[in-house]
């Protein structure tokens, strides 16, 4: 019978837990919708803004005055990395993670190695696993998917930029996960400073990133203007779609990951139960035979 107690807490306790599991699928289904929404809304605007800022950055490359495009001796590069405060999301944290780590080391070894590398991370579970890699966290923010809204991404994104144009950093990158939908999450990472033009096209359509290349803009009213205003707001809006993405992404990680623990709680309950159920059966077997060799011994 204590073999029957034991499955019995066994189905009592996976039976908690499936209950968990998929209160926490629900929840994390109602906070998807919300931040699927945002992200798919901003990201058409976002893509636009980026490629005009590419061709005006292109056009502006030999000017003295873009101060966002121009390239120079990488000698202090910033990381920033965008993970979540909570767990139970499957890879969602462990693959930014890995990969902020791996830019460090492939792409950036010689910085590393003079402690030039610095990581901003935004998400605790990010910041938990880089301080036990004793890498250098020169700030965290874990308090803006709290109140997740433009205003209060924008002064984090404005400091980013200051230390890129004060010249204290040579090199700012992104490590995101990037929404497609709730099952699918892409890792990614880019240069957020300084700016890529669009020339790199050239590779795959020489004559039409020729001409797009040679494009002469107009500038109204100034590319002074332009450059102290219009550039910062593009990047501004730019990193805040960054962070509404590696939000959609989180809630549909856990949703799946939670999705699969629900269905997986439910397939042990299926083989407890016919475990409990043939112990019950043998228990009762033996019950009757100890009783019908009782009465066979009463009788002799």
């Amino acid at each position: 019978m204590s073999n029957l107690k034991e499955i019995r807490n066994r189905i009592a306790s996976v039976t908690s837990t499936q209950q968990i599991t998929s209160a926490m699928k629900m929840v994390s289904a109602a906070k998807l919708k919300k931040a699927q929404d945002a992200i798919l809304q901003l990201r058409p605007y976002d893509e636009k803004l980026f490629e005009i800022i590419s061709a005006i950055s292109d056009c502006l490359k030999d000017d003295k005055t873009n101060i966002y495009s121009r390239e120079r001796t990488v000698d202090r590069v910033l990381i920033v990395v965008m993970a979540s405060n909570r767990g139970l999301c499957g890879a969602f944290n462990t693959s930014i993670i890995r990969k902020a780590i791996q830019i460090a080391n492939e792409e950036y070894p010689s910085q590393l190695q003079q402690n030039n590398v610095d990581f901003f991370v935004i998400g605790k579970k990010a910041e938990d696993t880089l301080k036990r890699r004793n890498l250098n966290i020169v700030k965290t923010r874990h308090d803006i998917f709290s109140q997740l809204s433009y205003g209060n991404v924008k002064p984090i994104a404005e400091e980013i930029m200051k230390q890129f144009i004060s010249g204290y950093y040579d090199r700012i990158d992104l490590v995101y996960n990037q929404f497609k939908n709730a099952g699918v999450q892409i890792l990614t990472d880019e240069q957020f400073l300084p700016i890529k033009v669009a020339t790199e096209q050239a590779e795959v359509e020489p004559d039409k990133a020729k001409f797009e290349t040679f494009i002469d803009f107009i500038f109204e009213p100034s590319k002074k203007l332009i450059v102290e205003q219009v550039i910062p707001k593009m990047l501004r809006v730019h990193f805040y779609k960054a962070i509404l993405d590696s939000h959609a992404s989180e809630h549909g990680a856990r949703m799946t990951a939670m999705h699969k623990a629900t269905d997986n709680a439910g397939e042990l309950l299926k083989e407890l139960s016919l475990e409990y159920n043939k112990a019950r059966q043998a228990a009762i077997t033996k019950e009757i035979l100890e009783i019908v060799g009782g009465a066979e011994a009463l009788k002799s």
